[in-house]
């Protein structure tokens, strides 16, 4: 019965993935409805304001009769409060399903084993914990978010064989592309997943980067700027509005700057304090896009950027990807002392790494 039960349950994180990076705030659950070792309805978490899981599961079953005697598989507790849409523990309840299968419990004080409670006390049977350790994976963003009260931070750079992040210098406002274009477009997979990109003062005056998505179909990110002393040019990439844009600034940084005036709604300043050196901390940089609600965020550089969030050990996952060439000299990259896992992408290597 255990072996059947993850079955399912990795069948609920599979569609589950359908809904990462369009249903935050919310998080991206995963419903399978099974009745005589069969799905007989599924669904996954809707696009914020619209339907959890559960509801999308129930609705796909088209004889409702079928629930009393079924078995409803959920990669995360069903929700218990009033949201945008009514308590999926009630409907789980009003349609009298026969059991529940919980891969993990879900830590937001507004649920927080008050769901489980629920559909216990209308008698129906629950089971908790299966496959708890690969939902509680799945829920990455959404447990960082609710436990730690910051975003889940996933850093990213590319560097070379001989170790460099960036050339010594270049004859254009453009970035150096060191990965191949299956690697840039892993990336650009990763920004579609994600909440937000970020990068240093830096990079958006040597780069004019974008930071969208281009070679792969998904929501651009919010780009985030650390930018202590406005120095970003008003005609970058980056402050076109096109995308909402976060410029972090010094509150030092005099008010009547015209880099403030802008009329683009899109593009928000926020200003905070940098040190006496003109740095900034990486908790402060999670203060602040915590209260801009972002879930989860791309660190892409440079060098000293990165390098902040390793100092204070501010990060979950790093994905380092190592290009064919070499540029002899340059930047250097930063360097994580840490166990990774490793795999080819055509000619480059991907390393990549967990902070346990």
């Amino acid at each position: 019965m255990q072996k059947t039960h993850e079955k399912f349950i990795r069948r609920a994180l599979q569609i589950a993935k359908n809904g990462i990076g369009i249903a935050r705030p919310n998080p991206s659950v995963g419903a399978v409805i099974v009745l005589d070792d069969k799905i007989i309805g599924e669904g996954f978490t809707s696009p914020f304001g619209g339907n959890h899981a559960e509801v999308n599961a129930i609705n796909a079953v088209e004889n409702k009769a079928l629930l009393k005697q079924a078995t409803i598989y959920v990669t995360l507790e069903p929700c218990a409060h009033f949201g945008k849409t009514p308590p999926c523990a009630d409907l789980i309840v009003k349609q009298q399903l026969n059991k529940v299968v919980i891969g993990c419990v879900d830590t937001n004080s507004l649920v927080a084993g008050k769901g489980i409670e629920r559909i216990k006390k209308a008698g129906i049977e629950v089971q908790l914990g299966v496959l708890e350790k690969e939902c509680l994976a799945h829920h990455k963003r959404f447990f960082t978010v609710q436990n730690k009260k910051r975003p889940y931070v996933i850093l990213k750079w590319a560097q070379t064989k001989d170790g460099f992040i960036a050339p010594e210098s270049k004859s254009e406002v453009a970035p150096v592309f060191i990965s191949n274009s299956y690697s840039q477009q892993l990336v650009h997979k990763l920004r579609a997943k994600e909440h937000a990109i970020l990068v240093g003062a830096n990079t958006a005056i040597a780069d004019n980067p974008k930071l969208n998505v281009r070679s792969w179909s998904g929501e651009n990110p919010v780009r985030v700027v650390i930018d202590g002393n406005l120095k970003t040019p008003k005609n970058s990439n980056l402050l076109d509005g096109f995308v909402k844009t976060i410029v972090i600034y010094n509150e030092e940084t005099k008010e009547n700057n015209e880099s403030l005036s802008t009329d683009n709604k899109n593009v928000i300043f926020e200003a905070t304090r940098f040190s006496p050196k003109g740095k900034l901390k990486a908790a402060t940089v999670c203060n602040i896009l915590q209260k801009h609600k972002i879930q989860s965020v791309i660190i892409e550089g440079g060098t000293q950027t990165l390098q902040t969030f390793i100092d204070e050990n501010l990060w979950d996952e790093a994905l380092v990807f190592i290009g064919d060439n070499s540029f002899n000299k340059g930047i250097k990259a930063p360097v994580l002392h840490r166990s990774f896992i490793q795999k080819k992408i055509k000619n480059d290597i991907l390393k990549q790494y967990t902070n346990d």
